[in-house]
């Protein structure tokens, strides 16, 4: 039997879109979980924390392939080093990692940007933990997905005046395509930086609020507000964007149809 493939963020919005796939494709798969589970057919949960290092030493231990899912706005440098730290001495594990477009090109140096955008901070530093880990390493990119951008929306949606950042336009792509794509890279040879994965079409955020709006059959009135830092301002000039990496093929619309009810 071949060795278990390794997966964090295994709950999360990707992670749990990925192990179907890793089990189609014929693969025994093992969890990094904080909290227990209990093992089912073909998937065997390991309680390990890669913040503080626990377990994760022998969630590492006899695997080839690591795909890393798991990721916050704040702390990703360090649980990448846990990580790495752990499969340098468990051989020489091919190591994927899902990253952000834009983690290169926004910069997050002011508590403005920090409270904004902070996530393109925490997988750039990641990124680069990977890429000098001296392991067999793949990251894709991908822009925001649909069901974060819902997330979004709803939150916004909820107060009587919605508030949106002014000039700011997102890609969104369909968590599923992106999970199917780490899937082929996983079982693939080292790549390192890959192409981008970007959604279909470029939307204004205020566009993709209104059409959440339109789907739950609710009026709001929306109101752009300027923000400020640099952050902001590589934003708005699209740095979050990659509109010649446009391969999603899942809308935001078709999405909406699909979620909202």
């Amino acid at each position: 039997m071949s060795a278990p493939i390794l997966l964090t963020g295994g709950t999360g919005t990707l992670g749990r879109l990925v192990l179907p796939l890793l089990h189609k494709a014929g693969h025994s798969v093992r969890v990094l979980s904080r909290h227990p589970r209990e093992t089912t057919e073909g998937t065997e949960y390991r309680v390990g924390d890669l913040a503080t290092g626990a377990g994760v030493d022998a969630a590492v231990a006899g695997v080839t392939t690591i795909l890393h899912c798991a990721g916050s706005a704040k702390g990703d440098e360090q649980k990448a080093r846990t990580l790495v730290r752990a499969a340098r001495q468990a051989g020489a594990p091919h190591l994927v990692f899902i990253s952000v477009v834009g983690a290169d090109r926004v910069p997050v140096v002011s508590a403005a940007d920090r409270a904004m955008f902070g996530y393109f901070a925490a997988k750039r530093a990641a990124e680069q933990v990977v890429a000098g880990s001296g392991l067999p390493w793949t990251t894709l990119r991908a822009t925001q997905f649909h069901d974060l951008t819902l997330l979004a929306a709803r939150q916004l949606a909820r107060l009587p005046l919605v508030p949106v950042p002014a000039g700011v336009r997102f890609q969104p792509v369909d968590a599923g395509e992106v999970a199917a794509r780490l899937v082929e890279l996983a079982l693939g040879e080292p790549a390192g930086l890959v192409p981008d994965l970007a959604g279909p079409h470029i939307h204004p955020m205020a566009d993709l609020v209104r059409g959440y709006l339109r789907a739950t059959g609710r009026r709001r009135p929306i109101v752009a507000v300027p923000a400020v830092g640099g952050a902001y301002r590589a934003i708005r000039a699209g740095a979050n964007l990659a509109p010649d990496r446009a391969v999603g093929l899942r809308t935001w619309e078709q999405f909406l149809a699909d979620t909202v009810r």
